[in-house]
């Protein structure tokens, strides 16, 4: 159930997307007068090899215009008549242009048809943010209640430096606002960060290969120190008719399907509980608890309890991979602010550009060796585990406001199969006076989609591979 759930957001949510970027070509291309053929939603066709398989789900004629939902699920597109795309190539046009043609048209007008999907994601993007700012306000953990406790630093935090208890005054010499300035901060160059230990202020520099090791890390780089309670206990729950059926499939390979742990539901642990020590040792904060418990995995360990002001014992043992079984609430003051109509819109014009502007600089690293492609582009599987396996609106408005920005961004690549390659020959054409030849425009369009399908079957298999052999790095 919890796969459906993902793959359900991530479809509706890349439904939306692609829908409205085809819109904006689309919209675009009627109103200069050109006509289209085709509105499509997934391709009607084995992409990008248009003669093959030809048949759709749904078609509907209105006008000039057949509008459908293809049986392909990847992406969608708009035929406009007299345009070389992943439609159709230089063999069907004509000799000569008609006037309702794409190609009749002048080099302006097609180029605001080409980029006509990457403005219509812009402005999504923008209205996403904007309503999720007016809607929310900003609730953040401001620097005075970060540097209470200071922070917990992850495996890797401390490999470069970083120790649990500092407190973060500065990152790249400017002054540290909220805690989320730590991690927004990390695809810069030369990115240091200044913190306060022991009294005394010390820089802690991030080396140029780190965004390797980080997208390894389960645990968060830094964390906010955070006392915590138990605020939901697992318990055992009857399994779906599904899991049933592949338990028995493999019970009968001689396949032994390992039966869930439930440590704080057998040892009777109740919501609003608090751990006050474990074999003796005071508990505070959770990420330091989760940290101790691990040193008892598979094994007893005695728990003092706190419930309605009287402390009780209990001695559980642990899961194999040193777990209880619940779910903590985490306690830290959040800071609220309010933003009218016309602030929360231009902080929503600000975080959806920074989105562009923290694309550009993941490539950068790309390109500059810092980071490993396989470890910095994600593909359909990464990006539903994004998504999550409970229905979120919050969230799933929030990941589909980030992707539209994302999609605006590498459609906007000079790549000849994208909305980019094409703006790049109509901008030559509109400064030289002259337009590449169709042979040159089809050779080009050949060559782009060799390039996404590369990258396709590079980030779809990569995602494959992480997701079936997470072990693997």
């Amino acid at each position: 159930m919890d796969g459906l759930i993902k793959l359900a957001q991530l479809i509706l949510g890349l439904s939306i997307l692609v829908s409205l970027h085809e819109f904006g070509h689309y919209i675009t291309a009627k109103w200069f007068k050109m006509r289209v053929d085709k509105f499509y939603l997934f391709f009607d066709f084995l992409f990008p090899v248009p003669t093959v398989w030809n048949f759709a789900l749904f078609k509907k004629k209105i006008g000039d215009t057949e509008y459908g939902l293809g049986w392909f699920p990847l992406g969608g597109y708009v035929s406009i008549a007299g345009m070389i795309d992943e439609t159709q190539d230089a063999s069907k046009l004509s000799a000569v242009p008609e006037p309702w043609e794409f190609r009749g048209k002048p080099a302006w007008q097609r180029l605001i048809v080409m980029l006509g999907g990457i403005i219509v994601n812009v402005l999504l993007g923008i209205a996403i943010f904007w309503g999720i700012n007016y809607k929310l306000g900003n609730n953040y953990i401001s620097k005075d209640e970060l540097n209470k406790n200071g922070i917990y630093a992850g495996t890797l935090a401390q490999e470069v430096g970083f120790r649990t208890g500092d407190k973060v005054l500065k990152v790249n010499g400017k002054d540290l606002k909220e805690f989320k300035d730590i991690p927004d901060a990390i695809l810069d160059n030369d990115l240091y960060y200044t913190v306060e230990r022991n009294g005394k202020q010390i820089d802690v520099f991030i080396p140029a290969k780190f965004l390797n090791k980080l997208s390894d890390e389960k645990d968060q780089f830094v964390q906010p120190l955070q006392r915590f309670s138990i605020a939901q206990i697992q318990k055992p729950t009857k399994p779906s008719i599904i899991a049933q059926f592949f338990t028995k499939i493999k019970s009968f390979f001689g396949i032994k399907t390992p039966e869930p742990e439930f440590p704080a539901y057998k040892a009777g642990l109740k919501e609003g509980d608090k751990i006050v020590s474990l074999n003796g040792k005071p508990v505070v904060f959770f990420q330091l608890f989760k940290d101790n418990l691990e040193k008892y995995s598979g094994k007893e360990a005695t728990l003092e309890i706190e419930r309605n002001g009287k402390v009780f014992t209990k001695v559980i043992k642990l899961t194999k991979d040193g777990k209880l079984g619940f779910i903590p609430n985490l306690i830290i003051k959040i800071s609220h602010e309010e933003y009218t109509i016309g602030e929360a819109f231009f902080v929503g014009v600000e975080e959806a550009f920074d989105v562009i502007v923290k694309n550009v600089k993941g490539f950068k690293k790309i390109f500059s060796g810092d980071v490993r492609a396989d470890k910095a582009l994600s593909g359909p599987f990464e990006i539903a585990d994004l998504y999550g396996s409970q229905w979120n609106w919050l969230n799933f408005w929030s990941l589909t406001g980030l992707l539209s920005m994302a999609l605006a961004f590498m459609n906007f690549l000079p790549i000849p199969a994208l909305d980019g390659g094409h703006a790049l020959f109509l901008l030559y054409e509109i400064i030289t006076g002259r337009p590449p030849s169709e042979k040159v425009l089809e050779r080009a369009q050949q060559v782009g989609t060799v390039i996404l399908l590369a990258l396709m079957v590079f980030v779809l298999g990569n995602g494959a591979f992480k997701t079936f052999f997470p072990i693997a790095k």
